[in-house]
């Protein structure tokens, strides 16, 4: 069973190795929107696989980190696309939230990045599987 909770903020970012004239080269910000799927059993006590409150406990701090702030100053996001920001974000809730399996997240609504985890261990062992990553 796969579960999701949706988070929001609001933040100014710039891409400083963007083309010269491109506007995202410029300052600008978005109002971002973060899925995070969680992935388990449903547990026959609670009949869930996890508590959206502990979704929620988990990824609030970041969400404080990231909101109304510009994200060019948070140490590792001194480029922060779509995809290093959602790299990030996993990297730091991945030891924390059991289960993690997916992450989008949205600089629009029509933009955004989906991310699974690092493929690289199966892509150098294809018999390696990660029990954690989604399927």
């Amino acid at each position: 069973m796969r579960v999701f909770r949706e988070f929001r903020f609001e933040a100014a970012h710039r891409l400083p190795d963007a083309p010269p004239g491109h506007k995202c080269r410029r300052l600008h910000g978005h109002s971002y929107r973060l899925v995070v799927f969680v992935e388990g059993p449903i547990d026959p006590a609670t009949g869930w696989v996890i508590d959206f409150a502990d979704i929620k406990q988990v990824v609030d701090p970041l969400i404080e980190q990231f909101d109304h702030q510009y994200l060019n100053e948070i140490e590792g996001l001194s480029k922060p696309t779509a995809e290093v920001i959602t790299r990030w974000t996993w990297d730091r809730l991945k030891p924390q939230l059991k289960g993690l399996c997916r992450l989008e997240l949205y600089e629009t609504a029509k933009c955004g990045c989906v991310y699974e985890g690092s493929r690289e261990t199966t892509a150098k062992n294809p018999l390696l599987t990660d029990p954690d990553h989604c399927t």
